[in-house]
């Protein structure tokens, strides 16, 4: 088991793993790519990913990053922490996805992280309260600000060969499909489905730039199922046709 709390570095090597207990990974400087459960995120400065118990999760960082990480131990634990606060904590962690922290919260990631995390006691305590800010009502970092875009599009980008739901990215914000629909409409002038069309299309445009890919091959990558789909698709989004398009890089 690690330490309760701790600091850590990660790099371009990708780790795949699971553990029995739940995890909180706080973003402190760089970028990390997590998934967790198919559900893909960014952790950054004023971010962090949940990982339940037994849950499937990857992260990599090509450009190197910096995470303070809460490893929790067990419900007794949780239980003894968190006290009234233990079923919202034990929802909090049960939920994989990404998160954003406040203001307040975040200065006091940043603060925990510059303590002796090598004394148990300051350890202990610090995971507690940052578990406590994150389950204690009136701290709702699940419907905080500004919607996580970037993780959004993390997660349209590598799941663009497959279906996607509302559904699925209001799970990623903890966010009812309903109430995910409304904040999205008003935030970006898009519907969510509009936007992960008009997402799917420029990555297949980038991809007929950029490889050599049958057009067929690239229009399921991007979710079509067809090529003649995809082509008028294409067409209507850009004005140009999947042939036209890749003569102008010839």
């Amino acid at each position: 088991m690690h330490p309760i709390l701790s600091l850590r570095q990660y790099n371009h090597d990708l780790l795949v793993h699971s553990h029995r207990h739940a995890q909180l990974v706080f973003g402190l400087n760089g970028r990390l790519d997590f998934e967790v459960d198919g559900l893909g995120a960014r952790v950054e400065r004023q971010t962090l990913a949940v990982v339940p118990p037994e849950a499937q999760h990857a992260c990599g960082s090509p450009g190197g990053s910096l995470c303070l990480v809460v490893d929790v131990p067990d419900d007794d634990w949780l239980r003894h922490t968190l006290g009234r606060h233990f079923d919202a904590g034990r929802r909090l962690l049960d939920r994989p996805g990404a998160l954003n922290l406040n203001p307040a919260q975040s200065q006091l990631v940043s603060w925990i992280a510059a303590s002796p995390l090598a004394d148990e006691v300051i350890a202990g305590q610090s995971a507690g309260l940052l578990l406590a800010s994150l389950a204690a009502p009136g701290a709702p970092v699940r419907d905080n600000g500004a919607l996580p875009l970037a993780a959004l599009d993390a997660h349209i980008d590598q799941h663009a060969a497959h279906p996607l739901q509302v559904v699925d990215l209001a799970r990623l914000c903890g966010l009812s499909a309903a109430r995910f629909h409304a904040r999205f409409l008003a935030e970006t002038g898009q519907t969510p489905m509009d936007y992960v069309r008009a997402r799917r299309l420029r990555l297949g445009r980038q991809l007929l730039l950029d490889t050599r890919l049958a057009v067929g091959e690239v229009a399921m990558r991007v979710g079509y199922n067809s090529q003649s789909a995809f082509t008028v698709a294409l067409s209507r989004e850009f004005g140009v046709t999947p042939r036209a398009l890749r003569s102008l890089r010839e």
